[in-house]
């Protein structure tokens, strides 16, 4: 029995060696292992030894943390050294961290616990200081910003400035994240923690969800709403390129109040000097009004137990892109559908001279008299306003061909002979921007499609889209349910998409698509 026992802490003594090293086991040292099994193996056992029939047994190492009891089959001995390796990394961690000291090269260089936690009172001796009032909230936040980026950057979320320490992070899962945090904030030590089940990690995680100190539900609000303001201007839509912004500060339709002013004359003054009276005249202007748009999401039991740290990017990027897209198809749908707008006619009609009500494809004289219609609007006081052009609005496969209208710079025409000047080109290639969207071709379908001019909304408004008091990306909050399992999220925005001016707007109605 005694060469058993030998063998059995040469064993020990060839994973401790590749656990110290942050390493599996070489090919040499499998094949001792394995030879020295073979050995335990062939040898009978004995009784009244104190050690499990099965062969298995538990030690302490040199550093006193616990290591997991060697069975007998390899790949569970290499496994058992794996988390044993964890677990000093993961208390070394956050001993340097309670001490302000680097963790990487105690970590790296296969130190003991034992020997860091020596080192860390040292440390804090020689550099130890006056508790000062908000460090701990420094030190709190930081290892949150941190946790954050970590989370993100394992889910495969791309963090251009990660917060210092998310590199070391990284690997964590949220299981580790959480006994991180519970570490931090005393509610054990992480050596403790370890030992707990998912299972009850988790009851834990939701008796925090509602602690507006707890780290874990924080790290997990900052990484969400890292992700959604991330993946919200990622999304790629088109309306913003010719839609005005506008802000709203409440949901009532907007107040009566608002005019244009305009009118009012400056005559000229006689020999007497005597300056005549004169008063602006004004024009009410269309309302505005917001509308709540939302949903909830959930982190489950089950995603946490499963370590399903992926939700944390693809279920709020997923809403931050739905919200997005919803935004650029009601805009769409606008000018598609064309509604009655605030004087009762439809929004672009022969009354408003901004409509072509006979469809057809881009052409040079289509374009140009497009152009010259634009330029024709006078403003709600009878004055001429001389709307230029500044995007051309087509459904895809469009783009092309008007891009090549305004990209060619000589022409035949008829009178004036080959090789003309496109005065569409010398005078609005620059000017004009062609975007093409892909909703106008879902929205007509088989049906002719129509096509778009649109000025600079800065100098004449078109569509305007609202949002509650300017914020432009979705908000969410930690809600409660009664009777769900699991943490829960609301996200919503507030916006109202509203046709302000006619006057910036001018269609086509178009033809059939090909294809």
């Amino acid at each position: 029995m005694k060469n058993k026992a030998k063998w059995i802490q040469r064993q020990q003594e060839i994973v401790s060696a590749a656990r110290a090293a942050g390493r599996g086991l070489t090919a040499e040292e499998q094949a001792e292992f394995d030879q020295l099994q073979r050995q335990i193996d062939a040898e009978p056992d004995g009784q009244g030894n104190g050690e499990p029939d099965n062969g298995q047994r538990g030690h302490s190492t040199s550093n006193g943390s616990n290591v997991p009891n060697l069975g007998t089959n390899p790949a569970d001995v290499e496994r058992q050294a794996q988390e044993a390796e964890r677990q000093r990394a993961s208390d070394i961690i956050a001993l340097c961290r309670q001490a302000g000291m680097d963790p990487d090269k105690y970590v790296l260089n296969g130190d003991s616990v034992d020997k860091v936690r020596e080192a860390a009172v040292d440390h804090l001796l020689k550099h130890g200081a006056p508790v000062v009032i908000g460090a701990r909230d420094e030190e709190q936040n930081n290892f949150r910003d941190a946790a954050r980026d970590a989370m993100l950057m394992q889910a495969g979320v791309e963090v251009e400035k990660p917060a210092q320490g998310a590199e070391a992070l990284r690997g964590m899962s949220l299981r580790d994240f959480l006994i991180e945090s519970m570490a931090r904030s005393g509610e054990g030590t992480t050596t403790e923690l370890l030992r707990r089940s998912r299972a009850d990690l988790w009851d834990t995680a939701v008796r925090q969800f509602f602690s507006p100190t707890a780290d874990f539900p924080a790290i997990l609000d900052n990484a969400i709403k890292k992700s959604i303001v991330q993946q919200y201007a990622l999304v790629p839509c088109t309306f913003e390129l010719w839609t005005s912004r506008g802000t709203l500060t409440d949901f009532k339709p907007s107040k009566e109040h608002e005019y244009a002013l305009g009118g009012g004359e400056f005559s000229k003054v006689g020999e007497g000097g005597e300056l005549k009276h004169s008063s602006l005249q004004t024009e009410m202007l269309p309302t505005r009004k917001l509308d709540t748009y939302g949903t909830t999401f959930t982190m489950t039991r089950e995603a946490f137990i499963n370590d399903d740290i992926g939700f944390l990017a693809s279920m709020p990027a997923q809403y931050a892109r739905k919200a997005k897209r919803k935004i650029n198809r009601q805009v769409y749908e606008l000018i598609y559908e064309n509604p009655a707008v605030f004087d009762g006619a439809a929004l672009f009609d022969a009354i408003h001279r901004n409509l072509i009500a006979t469809g057809s494809a881009p052409s040079i004289s289509v374009l140009e008299q497009m152009i010259q219609l634009m330029g024709m609007q006078i403003d709600q006081f009878g004055e001429s306003i001389m709307v230029e052009p500044s995007k051309v609005i087509v459904p895809v496969g469009m783009g092309m061909r008007v891009n090549q209208i305004l990209g060619t710079a000589e022409i035949d025409v008829e009178g004036i002979g080959s090789h003309t000047v496109n005065v569409l080109n010398s005078q609005y290639r620059s000017k004009i921007q062609v975007v093409e969207e892909g909703t106008l071709n879902v929205l007509a379908g088989d049906k002719a499609c129509p096509w778009f001019m649109v000025s600079d909304p800065r100098l004449v408004k078109g569509v305007q889209v609202d949002y509650l008091n300017g914020v432009t990306t979705p908000t969410f909050r930690r809600s409660e349910k009664a009777g769900h399992l699991g943490f829960l999220w609301d996200i919503w925005l507030d916006w109202g998409i509203n046709a302000v001016d006619f006057r910036g707007l001018l269609r086509n109605n178009g033809v059939k698509l090909n294809g």
